[in-house]
């Protein structure tokens, strides 16, 4: 059974041909879309969504191949495309009677919300990203010894076959080693979540490869097309990171600032998971962005 968000009204909207995402919505106001990361559903935004549905529409829907939103054959690298999965977000929010939204997004989430920014400029009114680099960033920086730490990329950037394989064989100890190893605060995921996303990421594992694999590949050349054409964020944009900078060698603020004109970029002293460890300071640093 799928766990959801107390309070919230779960639904499944169509957003392409043959897929539709299963949604929880809350609240009323201003629209304000959250997308999870790995290895999560919707639910991570438990705490925060709650906070925000005080006087914002709220919508966290489970991205395409994720939780209980359906998960289409990967036919080739655009059926899990960003661009493909940012479509879905805009066509989500305008099923729900939204032209317009804010849009956040952690991790895998936060790709798919970077992509939708770029590509539907005038839907999304403002961005948050946490604790993730864009596609192209992220590639260029990882290199050396520093780069096991992201060993994951690499497994899943295999062509077809052999990383699901070894994935669907060990898929808790696969998916838990990142629940694991990645929070800084071990209660922040309680038992019944953490089986919940172990649940729903065991009966995704071909999906999920698929996404990571896009980003090695159909991802990389439209983040590396639009650095070309110098295109940048329109929208007011927040970024809240762990000080990855400091560990592997780079300036985190330079780099989103090469994207985006108008941005506060943040570091906090929190671990991976910050939606479901400081519920609190994100919900207030994305109060803060929905007022600029």
């Amino acid at each position: 059974m799928t766990i959801t968000i107390p309070g919230f009204e779960t639904r499944r909207v169509r957003t392409a041909d043959g897929v539709a995402l299963h949604t929880a919505v809350g609240g009323q106001g201003d629209p304000i879309v959250l997308l999870h990361g790995f290895p999560q559903t919707h639910l991570m935004w438990r705490h925060v969504a709650a906070d925000l549905a005080r006087d914002h529409t709220v919508i966290c829907p489970d991205l395409r191949g994720y939780g209980a939103s359906d998960k289409p054959i990967a036919t080739d690298e655009s059926t899990y495309a960003k661009r493909t999965m940012g479509s879905d977000v805009v066509a989500l929010a305008r099923e729900l009677g939204f032209e317009r939204f804010a849009l956040a997004g952690h991790d895998r989430g936060a790709l798919v919300a970077f992509r939708t920014a770029l590509d539907h400029p005038g839907a999304v009114t403002h961005l948050a990203t946490l604790d993730v680099l864009p596609t192209l960033d992220m590639w260029e920086i990882l290199r050396g010894a520093d780069a096991r730490v992201a060993w994951h990329l690499y497994l899943m950037a295999q062509p077809a076959g052999l990383p699901e394989a070894m994935i669907e064989s060990t898929a808790d100890a696969f998916f838990g080693s990142f629940l694991d190893g990645w929070t800084g605060r071990p209660d922040a995921i309680p038992a019944e979540v953490r089986a919940e996303y172990l649940r729903a990421s065991r009966d995704a594992v071909p999906s999920i490869v698929a996404d990571y694999r896009a980003s090695a590949g159909v991802d990389l050349e439209h983040d590396r097309s639009d650095r070309a054409q110098g295109r940048t964020l329109a929208m007011p944009t927040l970024v809240v990171q762990q000080d990855w900078g400091a560990r592997l060698g780079y300036d985190a603020a330079a780099l989103w600032g090469a994207w985006a004109t108008d941005l506060v970029h943040r570091t906090l002293a929190v671990g991976h998971f910050m939606a479901e460890e400081s519920p609190e300071t994100i919900a207030a640093e994305l109060r803060g962005l929905l007022t600029r």
